[in-house]
């Protein structure tokens, strides 16, 4: 009917929306730390051809995991 609104309502998300979700965060996670352990492991030449210090790398190695500078 015409105006008649209705009572049930969708919810805003879904479980299959959680579930990607939190494995869109768990991938993220893992490509951090894979990235992470890539730059520690370059060689000094390498680094300073990137203008970046063994302090720098080692100071971005040791963050957390979920430790996400683009909050992604």
């Amino acid at each position: 009917m015409k105006g008649l609104v209705s009572s049930i309502q969708q919810p805003g998300f879904s479980l299959n929306h959680l579930l990607h979700a939190a494995a869109q965060k768990v991938a993220r996670w893992l490509q951090l730390y894979r990235q992470r352990q890539q730059l520690a492991s370059l060689s000094d030449a390498t680094l300073h051809d990137l203008g970046l210090s063994r302090a720098d790398i080692q100071q971005e190695a040791e963050r957390h995991f979920w430790d996400d500078p683009l909050r992604k």
